[in-house]
């Protein structure tokens, strides 16, 4: 007993580790924008977007967590070594992505990596289609929207200070910036934060520490958000340079109208129990604000890089997992 307890103990650390990875990694969703227009220096905005990171902890439930939790591999194959090795393959697919500034999702790393330790393990069969399809469906909606809303944020803006001097409205923006880079951490946060949530809370039912109704504890929930916070904090600097600067230029009325569409996207879907991608979704608003002034604005290349990432996150991570199931010490 002694030895399962340890082991519970050990992977629950991991996933801290994964959760405080993924806040270094997606630092850059919560500052970027902000950094670039130059509203806040890092540090100001690491520290700005670690509080309300953990602040999400307070006011939108756990309805990813469950999702996360439940809904993407059968409960029966679950055990500790398919979350372990599902972790180890989401940590080193960040981790690789970090190292060359590439904006991936840790969401769908994770989700992949726990998909393709449950395959190795026990075949297609053990994935639930309704949860993944549902996590597929919003990979590619969750940027579009984003584009869609962000494009749609600034055109609103343009016309509805039309005859402002562009003084004044970059001076109002300076200051709104900061509700957006707040709006958008809570986002980040609350539907970021669940993804581990959910995975430690799987972790405790399987093992049979949570009775027979599977919810999400209270200090894991506190637990999840200090580590995503934590990571923030520690910030991911190669990644805000691609996110910040490198797919658009970004001025505040630009970065306010991103961080509003894409913390809208991200709240709503958390409510809503979808477990949509966060980098997905702030860069399709970046990339609808910079066609709102030309489509060449955008740096398509880039964008095209970012884009093969995505494509390749959820089968590379699934991969890694793969991997480490098998050579684990079962």
């Amino acid at each position: 007993m002694s030895g399962s307890l340890l082991l519970v103990g050990f992977i629950i650390l991991v996933a801290l580790v994964f959760d405080f990875i993924n806040g270094f990694h997606d630092a850059a969703n919560s500052i970027a924008t902000v950094v670039s227009t130059r509203v806040l220096s890092p540090m100001q905005a690491v520290a700005w977007a670690a509080f309300f990171n953990f602040v999400a902890a307070f006011g939108f439930g756990v309805n990813v967590a469950r999702t996360v939790g439940k809904g993407v591999v059968e409960a029966a194959v679950v055990d500790h070594w398919v979350i372990l090795a599902g972790l180890t393959g989401a940590i080193v697919w960040d981790l690789i992505t970090w190292y060359y500034g590439i904006p991936t999702s840790s969401s769908h790393a994770l989700i992949g990596g726990f998909a393709g330790a449950a395959v190795v393990k026990a075949g297609f069969g053990s994935l639930i289609p309704s949860g993944l399809g549902k996590i597929i469906v919003f990979m590619i909606v969750a940027p579009l929207l984003g584009l869609a809303l962000g494009f749609s944020f600034m055109v609103s803006v343009f016309w509805i200070f039309r005859r402002a001097r562009p003084s004044r409205v970059d001076w109002l923006f300076r200051r709104l910036q900061l509700v957006s880079a707040a709006a958008y951490s809570l986002g980040h946060g609350t539907n970021d934060a669940q993804k581990t949530m959910g995975i430690i809370a799987i972790l405790l039912f399987s093992a049979g520490h949570l009775g027979s109704d599977f919810y999400v504890p209270i200090w894991v929930i506190l637990a999840a958000h200090a580590a995503i916070s934590l990571g923030t904090l520690a910030g991911g600097w190669r990644i805000v340079r691609t996110m910040g600067m490198r797919i658009t230029k970004l001025r505040p009325v630009g970065g306010f109208c991103a961080e509003g569409a894409a913390a809208l996207m991200l709240i709503g879907t958390a409510v809503g129990g979808i477990p949509v991608s966060t980098t997905h979704t702030i860069t399709g608003s970046i990339v609808g604000i910079g066609a709102t002034q030309r489509l060449s604005a955008v740096r398509w290349g880039v964008a095209g890089r970012i884009l093969w990432a995505w494509i390749l996150t959820i089968p590379l991570s699934a991969l890694l997992a793969a991997l480490t199931w098998l050579i684990l010490p079962r």
